[in-house]
């Protein structure tokens, strides 16, 4: 019995992927990472229940240290006083030579860190999707939006 719980307890974390999905709507993504995040343990239990948004969050270099700041991960409704703060920056692990060419391409012009995803890898340890993107100006967006609407006539014209 005690099997069968650990197994669906697993395949419950697998299913976990909290996305930003104005990502790729506003920036050109380059180059994807992932990265770990250092969390404590009620940050990591209110993310395998799903409350956690990435929305108006951005990645930032400090002493050489790259942290996620915005990234919005609701209180634990169980936790007491140990409860953590919901929009606190939390440090993100790379390796030093993923951390020095990334901190190289984000001081050249317009280039900027963005989270993409947020998932549970098969270890049960909380990951974050981050890339290097350039933001897009106003004529780009509408040339997504050509491509997406060309792209959903040739689907209805395949289906036909």
């Amino acid at each position: 019995m005690f099997n069968t719980f650990a197994l669906d307890f697993f395949e419950m974390q697998d299913n976990i992927r909290i996305k930003n999905k104005r990502i790729s709507w506003e920036y050109f993504l380059t180059e994807k990472f992932v990265a770990g995040i250092v969390l404590s343990g009620t940050e990591i239990k209110s993310i395998r229940n799903g409350k956690a948004s990435l929305a108006d969050s951005f990645c930032l270099f400090d002493n050489g240290e790259l942290f996620v700041r915005g990234m919005h991960i609701s209180e634990y409704s169980f936790g007491t006083y140990n409860n953590h703060i919901a929009k606190r920056d939390r440090k993100l692990l790379l390796t030093a030579r993923e951390l020095k060419k990334l901190s190289v391409k984000v001081k050249e012009k317009s280039m900027t860190l963005v989270p993409v995803t947020l998932f549970i890898n098969d270890r049960g340890y909380a990951k974050l999707e981050i890339a290097l993107a350039r933001g897009k100006h106003f004529y780009d967006k509408r040339n997504s939006l050509k491509e997406k609407d060309h792209k959903r006539e040739i689907d209805r014209q395949m289906k036909k």
